[in-house]
C-alpha cells in the first residue's frame, strides 16, 4: 500500500511513581519546611541542585509550573473545562491556586509542568526525537510538547508529544512502535531489530545539530528490581534520581501510545475509508504494530476484538477511535469539512484529540497507575506485617503504616476517582471504553478488598491485644484485691484476744511478727507484680497514660540496599 499520512501526532505517555518518603529524606532542606509532600513540589523542582548539570535543563530549559491562567470564552481552559462536570474541574485542572477557598488553601492536588519549546522556533531550531534499530531502519519526529503531570499521591505522568507530516504509513507506524520503548526486554529483541538500539534527542536547524541525550542500551542490567530505564526518560526527569530509587516506572518496557493519524486522501482510492484495508490499517495502528500484509493476528480474532475496542460513531466519515491497555488512537481521512465546523478554527477531530480527549486519557492512565501503585504498596505493607506476626507484636508504627495506606485509598476513591467525567455521550463513552481497556473497575475492587482484609487483620490483632489487656487487668484486680483483703482483714479493729495476739501482745510475740511479715510480703509482691505487668506491656498503656507523640515521617517500603551509586542530598 502506498498510502501516506498527511499528519501524525503522537503523545508517548510514561506513568511513574515517586517514592515520596525517599524524596523527602534525600532532600530534607526543601521538604523540612513542608508537612505535605505536594506543597514542596514547586520549590523542589525549581531549586533542585542537580538541575544545572542536566543536558536537558541546560540546553532546553527547566520544568516550569504551567497552570491555567486565562478563563475567558476563547481560552483553551474555558473550552476544555466546560466539557467536564464541576467536581472534575476542581480535581483535574491545575489553576495554580487562582480559585483557592476562603481559608487561602489551594484547590489543586495536581501540578502541571512544561518545558517550553516556543523559544526554539524563534531561532529556527527544532527538537528531534530519533530512533534506529539493528537492521538499519530509523525514523525521526519533531517533539512539539513536553508536559509533566505530578499528582499529590506521588503519581507522575510524563508526556512526550511528537509530530510528523507527509510521511509514509510504514514510517508512521514504525515511529509509534519503536519510540515508545523505554528499555529493551532482552538482548535478543535488540539483535532482531524489535526494539531500538539507539534513541536520541537533538536540536536541528539554525546551525550545527546539537545532541542533547543519547542512549545505545549498551549496559543494561536489573538493579534493585528496577529495569535499565532509557537515558532519555531519566534526563527528562532530571530532578529525580533513578539510581537511588526516588521513582520507578509502573508499566513494562513500553510507554502508552496516544496517537492521531490522518490519511492523505490523494494517496488512496476513493472510498478507502470503507474498505478492508482501512480496517487493517486501524488494527495496525491500534495494536501499535508495523505495517504488513493483512492483519497482524488471526483475522477473525482481530475483527471480533476490534468490535469491542473500536468506537464507530463517526465511521461513516472515516473517523475511528480505538482503545487498548497500551494505546488510544484516532484514525481519520485527511478531509477538513466537518459539517459546520470552520477549518479556520482548526480541524475539529485534531482539536478534540489535543484537548479534552487528551485529558481523559491522562485521567484514565492516572487511575491505572494509582491502582498499580496501591497493589505494590499493599503487598509491601502485608509483607512487613507478615514478618511481625510470627516474631513480635505489631507496633504503633505498623498501625500508622496501614492507616496511611487506608487513608490514601479512601482519598483516591472519594476525591480522585469518578466513573463519569462528563455529561456528553461521546466523551463519556470514550472514557468508559478506555477504563474497560485498562481494567480499572476490577483493579479498584481488588485493591479495596485487599486493603479491607488488611484492616480486618489489624482489627483482629488489636481485639486480641485488648482481650489480653483485659485479662491482665482482671489478674491484677484479683492480686491487688486479694492483697487488699489480707491487709484489710489484718488491719481491722478486732478487740480482746485478737487484739492481744496481733496488735498489743504483752511481750515479744512470734505470731505478731509473722503476721506483719506475711502482710508486708503480700502488699509488696502485689505492687511489684503490677509494675512488672505494666512495664512489660507499656506500649498498650502508653497511649492511655501519656499524651500522643508527634508522628515521625514514614520510612520507604520500596528502597532496598541494592543501589550503589552516590547520590546528591540536600540535607
Amino acid at each position: 500500500m502506498d498510502a501516506r499520512a498527511s499528519h501524525l501526532h503522537t503523545y508517548f505517555l510514561f506513568p511513574f511513581s515517586v517514592d515520596k518518603e525517599v524524596v523527602m529524606q534525600d532532600h530534607q532542606r526543601v521538604f523540612n519546611k513542608f508537612d505535605y509532600w505536594a506543597d514542596g513540589l514547586d520549590e523542589w523542582i525549581a531549586n533542585h541542585g542537580a538541575a544545572a548539570g542536566s543536558p536537558v535543563s541546560g540546553k532546553l530549559g527547566r520544568w516550569q509550573r504551567d497552570p491555567l491562567r486565562r478563563f475567558d470564552m476563547d481560552s483553551y481552559a474555558y473550552q476544555d473545562m466546560v466539557f467536564f462536570h464541576p467536581f472534575v474541574r476542581r480535581v483535574f485542572f491545575d489553576t495554580g491556586g487562582k480559585f483557592s477557598g476562603d481559608s487561602g488553601e489551594s484547590e489543586n492536588m495536581l501540578h502541571v509542568y512544561t518545558i517550553p519549546l516556543t523559544h526554539l522556533g524563534e531561532t529556527g531550531r527544532k527538537l528531534i526525537y530519533e530512533a534506529s534499530d539493528a537492521r538499519g531502519r530509523s525514523a525521526a519526529a519533531t517533539i512539539t510538547d513536553l508536559r509533566l503531570f505530578l499528582f499529590a499521591n506521588g503519581i507522575g505522568i510524563l508526556t512526550i508529544g511528537v509530530e510528523a507530516s507527509h510521511v509514509s504509513i510504514q514510517d508512521a507506524l514504525w515511529i509509534n512502535e519503536m519510540m515508545r520503548k523505554v528499555y529493551p526486554s532482552s538482548g535478543r529483541q535488540m539483535r532482531e531489530g524489535r526494539t531500538p538500539n539507539r534513541m536520541a534527542l537533538k536540536l536541528e536547524g539554525g546551525g550545527e545539530p546539537q545532541l542533547i541525550v543519547e542512549d545505545n542500551f549498551n549496559r543494561c542490567a536489573m538493579r534493585s528490581f528496577l529495569p535499565p530505564l532509557s537515558g532519555i526518560i531519566t534526563e527528562l526527569l532530571y530532578f529525580l534520581n533513578y539510581s537511588t530509587q526516588e521513582f520507578e516506572p509502573l508499566l513494562d518496557e513500553r510507554m502508552i501510545v496516544y496517537s492521531y493519524l490522518s490519511v492523505d486522501p490523494s494517496s488512496v482510492e476513493e472510498g478507502f475509508e470503507q474498505s478492508e484495508e482501512y480496517e487493517i490499517l486501524m488494527s495496525r495502528l491500534l495494536y501499535v504494530d508495523r505495517w504488513g500484509q493483512g492483519y497482524r493476528y488471526e483475522s477473525e480474532f482481530t475483527r471480533e476484538t476490534m468490535r469491542k475496542q473500536v468506537y464507530r460513531r463517526w465511521a461513516h466519515e472515516g473517523t475511528l477511535y480505538g482503545f487498548t491497555s497500551y494505546s488510544n488512537v484516532t484514525l481519520v481521512m485527511g478531509r477538513f469539512d466537518c459539517g459546520e465546523h470552520a477549518l479556520s478554527e482548526g480541524f475539529l477531530v485534531h482539536r478534540m484529540f489535543m484537548s479534552r480527549y487528551y485529558l481523559t486519557v491522562v485521567v484514565a492512565l492516572f487511575y491505572r497507575a494509582t491502582l498499580l501503585d496501591f497493589s505494590e504498596r499493599t503487598a509491601l505493607v502485608s509483607r512487613v506485617l507478615g514478618k511481625r506476626f510470627g516474631t513480635e507484636k505489631v507496633t504503633e508504627t505498623d498501625t500508622r503504616m496501614v492507616a496511611r495506606l487506608m487513608a490514601d485509598v479512601q482519598l483516591f476513591s472519594n476525591y480522585w476517582y469518578f466513573s463519569e467525567l462528563a455529561n456528553k455521550d461521546e466523551e463519556i463513552e470514550h472514557f468508559q471504553m478506555q477504563c474497560e481497556a485498562f481494567r480499572l473497575e476490577p483493579m479498584k475492587a481488588e485493591v479495596e478488598q485487599e486493603v479491607e482484609k488488611l484492616n480486618l487483620t489489624l482489627d483482629r490483632i488489636y481485639q486480641l491485644r485488648n482481650t489480653e489487656s483485659i485479662n491482665r487487668l482482671a489478674m491484677l484486680s484479683m492480686i491487688l484485691g486479694g492483697g487488699a483483703m489480707v491487709t484489710g482483714y489484718f488491719g481491722m479493729n478486732f478487740g480482746r484476744e485478737f487484739e492481744r495476739l496481733f496488735f498489743n501482745p504483752p511481750g515479744p510475740s512470734v505470731t505478731h511478727a509473722l503476721a506483719i511479715t506475711i502482710v508486708t510480703l503480700v502488699a509488696v509482691g502485689s505492687a511489684l507484680f503490677t509494675i512488672f505487668l505494666v512495664a512489660s506491656n507499656w506500649s498498650d498503656y502508653r497511649k492511655i497514660l501519656l499524651p500522643a507523640r508527634k508522628g515521625a515521617r514514614a520510612e520507604s517500603l520500596r528502597r532496598t540496599s541494592g543501589y550503589d551509586t552516590e547520590h546528591d542530598s540536600d540535607s
